[in-house]
């Protein structure tokens, strides 16, 4: 009996050194019966061509072709469904998926159990998802192109990739266009999402209860919103671009304990970085450029470490409401201010003077709007006069008492610069689409 036990699992181990490999035709159902016949381990190879119809993965698998084989699910639900752990597939086009969205259809969608799936170098095109990581372990999504679809109201597209309650998941090197998110995860953790490429889309990154997990090196161009990290913890968002983002750059919202470094977050945003109610964070070595408002602090945000970050040529550097004085330096080191005046006699690289980045007046505008009208009036310089003079009048709020006389700086590559300046020629209000990153409900 132990010796009977002992072949079994040597078989089963082995099953991978037997496989075979299949040659699959183009047509009607010839991909799934092609599975329906294939051993554990057997490699699939599509010809080019067309393979019409949705096809179920339920035994481990490697398909493979090149991109002229598609597989065309022809609006019928999700296009590939995989129901096996170590499937991969390779070098494919994948499209046509259903457009319900409670059913959540998809390109490829990798259900659970399904450990350890492989999607790899894939075109993944006009489906309501693109990719629907949906509760398998350690999938890994490389460099495959995900477009999304245009027909529809933005907040009913679908995202390009979708990852729910899938810990290990690494995403990386893909490129995602149109549709709803770029990456959408929820309820999960543990994930690696870094070096993709986000275009024409809501948020680049949408993170919902995420934790323990790095957003790293993906780079956000003419979307609504960069990279949104809500109620999620302990996330690494480091060295991300957001260029030319709408609404947001960076969003932190009720997101604690997170590494936020090396972002670079430029032109036209209206806000570069919003942060409501989120804790303890160390936000450092980041890039803050061209926006309305640099950083929009609100909310009851508590203990966090604001350090080594530039704020360049935002229109307003630092909107905060408050009645006391929050201290934006750490062990002596505080931020660059493009606006702030002052010498540095010592060559220390700290500025001999603290900067105050708001006065009163700036409270005045926030609570009252229409007070706007008198903002060039001689009693609003007179006051803004005073209290530059005499900074004991000036009211609570954000203190950096070691101001940087250098700012940092962040490489972009041409290619980016490309798409960054294609994007400024157009963007109008017009262009604004549906959606209201403000109203969080929709979110």
């Amino acid at each position: 009996m132990i010796r009977a036990l002992s072949f079994l699992v040597s078989l089963v181990i082995a099953l991978p050194l037997w496989a075979g490999e299949i040659a699959v035709l183009p047509g009607r159902g010839t991909l799934a019966t092609a599975i329906a016949e294939a051993n554990p381990g057997d490699v699939l190879t599509l010809a080019p061509g067309r393979y019409l119809g949705v096809v179920y993965i339920d035994r481990p698998l490697t398909l493979t072709g090149t991109h002229r084989a598609v597989i065309d699910g022809q609006r019928q639900g999700t296009v590939v469904t995989i129901d096996a752990p170590d499937v991969t597939l390779r070098n494919l086009t994948i499209m046509g998926s259903g457009l319900d969205s409670q059913a959540i259809d998809a390109g490829i969608k990798i259900l659970k159990k399904a450990d350890r799936a492989l999607i790899s170098r894939n075109r993944v095109l006009g489906n309501l998802h693109g990719i629907d990581v949906h509760g398998g372990l350690d999938a890994q999504v490389l460099d495959n192109i995900i477009e999304g679809t245009r027909d529809r109201r933005m907040n009913d597209r679908g995202n390009g990739i979708y990852v729910w309650n899938s810990p290990g998941t690494i995403v990386e090197g893909n490129t995602v266009r149109w549709g709803r998110d770029g990456i959408f995860s929820n309820t999960s953790r543990k994930g690696v999402y870094r070096n993709n490429l986000f275009r024409d889309l809501r948020f680049a990154v949408h993170y919902m209860y995420t934790n323990d997990s790095e957003v790293s090196g993906n780079v956000s161009i003419g979307n609504h919103l960069g990279f949104a990290i809500m109620f999620s913890n302990n996330v690494v968002l480091r060295d991300n671009l957001s260029l030319r983002d709408r609404s947001h750059g960076v969003m932190l919202n009720f997101a604690n304990n997170s590494d936020v470094s090396g972002n670079l977050v430029r032109g036209g945003a209206d806000r570069c970085t919003f942060i409501y109610n989120a804790h303890k964070n160390l936000i450092y070595g980041n890039r803050f450029e061209g926006c309305m408002i640099g950083v929009h602090f609100t909310a009851g945000s508590e203990r966090n470490v604001l350090t080594g970050n530039a704020f360049l040529g935002n229109r307003t550097q630092v909107k905060y409401v408050g009645t006391r004085d929050i201290e934006w330096s750490f062990d002596g080191r505080g931020n660059y201010w493009s606006d702030h005046a002052s010498f540095d006699l010592d060559g220390d690289g700290i500025a001999d003077s603290p900067f105050r980045p708001n006065d009163l007046m700036d409270h005045i505008l926030w609570s009252q709007p229409a007070a706007a009208l008198l903002t060039g009036s001689p009693v609003v310089q007179l006051i803004r006069w005073g209290q530059s003079s005499f900074p004991a009048t000036l009211p609570g709020g954000v203190v950096d008492s070691a101001p940087l006389v250098r700012a940092p700086t962040i490489d972009i590559t041409s290619e980016y610069l490309a798409m960054e300046a294609e994007v400024a020629a157009r963007w109008k209000e017009s262009d604004y689409d549906d959606f209201d990153v403000n109203d969080l409900a929709s979110h």
